[in-house]
């Protein structure tokens, strides 16, 4: 068997994401590193949404100027060919404005797809994990408490019975010393129960997000759809009612589609962040269950590292 192996590597947006910078919110810069429990790592991500926060304020400010400089410069007195020609300019705008409205909403509904399947991945693998891990443990305890009584047992019925056979009890002690080196072994495996981290908890718990930001994020970008549409009807039969109802909707729309996108970025950057080096953090998370040998040689599953239960075994 070939002790090559595939090396992970993570995809070229994820390191575009974990260069973002990381400040929390005294403006003190952090280290890129993922620490989810960590204080000034959960600030840096608030950081994110701020800025996102701070970009719908100016949208909302630039949207003010505008409406403000239409209602108060307008003249009383216009020609006619003058209101044609703006009445004309207005309308295509809009309708322009509305048709990239409807590429980014298609555009929307295409990676809401995509991060629903992506995470439902995510918890199929942390499912998987757990049963091996659960799996592992069983048969641990399973073969230990087998060697420990039936073994021995007969082990010792079969040394009675070839007490007067020197070189048969030679043997069975040395089966009896082989079989206290095995139990000693498993013994010294990890015990996974002991771990911090639940994963098939942390499975649940991300499939119960993710269901409910698949079905919010549905409900805005059908929102966003139908006020696009609705917007080019009130073009079309020049409802003035209509389109102001729309532009109320639009403006509630558009903060609702900056805080989306402060969310966004911040569980990307997050998200990101653990995928470039998702070794550090298990091994953080396991370092007071197991030594980091250990977790490494269960990372990368290379028969070219050392074993280090033979080393344990050794010594």
């Amino acid at each position: 068997m070939s002790s090559a192996r595939v090396d992970y590597i993570a995809p070229w947006w994820t390191y575009w994401l974990h260069e973002f910078p990381h400040v929390n919110l005294r403006f003190q810069p952090l280290d890129h590193t993922f620490k989810p429990q960590d204080e000034n790592y959960q600030q840096s991500l608030i950081f994110l949404g701020c800025v996102a926060a701070a970009g719908l304020g100016v949208n909302l400010l630039c949207l003010a100027i505008y409406l403000s400089c239409l209602c108060c410069c307008r003249k009383d007195e216009e020609e006619e060919e003058s209101k044609k020609s703006n009445s004309c300019c207005v309308t295509w705008a809009a309708v322009a404005a509305g048709l990239i409205c409807c590429v980014a909403v298609g555009v929307g509904f295409y990676g809401n797809s995509e991060i629903n399947d992506g995470v439902y991945q995510l918890t199929y693998s942390l499912y998987n994990v757990n049963h091996t891990l659960a799996g592992v443990d069983s048969l641990i305890t399973g073969n230990v408490g087998g060697m420990q009584s039936g073994l021995n047992e007969h082990l010792s019925r079969l040394g009675e019975i070839f007490a007067a056979r020197g070189d048969f009890v030679q043997t069975l002690q040395f089966m009896q010393q082989m079989s206290e080196n095995i139990i000693k072994q498993l013994l010294g495996l990890p015990d996974w129960e002991k771990a911090k981290v639940d994963l098939a908890a942390i499975a649940d718990q991300t499939a119960y997000v993710e269901y409910y930001r698949w079905l919010i994020y549905l409900l805005i970008l059908i929102l966003d759809l139908v006020i696009c549409l609705a917007a080019c009807l009130g073009l079309a039969k020049q409802s003035r009612w209509l389109l102001t109802t729309m532009m109320v909707c639009g403006v509630l729309t558009l903060i609702l589609s900056w805080a989306s996108l402060g969310a966004d970025v911040a569980t990307a950057v997050g998200t990101s962040d653990f995928c470039v080096a998702p070794d550090k953090f298990l091994m953080n998370q396991t370092k007071d269950v197991m030594s980091s040998d250990i977790v490494h040689y269960y990372l990368y599953c290379s028969q070219t590292l050392p074993n280090p239960f033979q080393q344990v075994s050794g010594a």
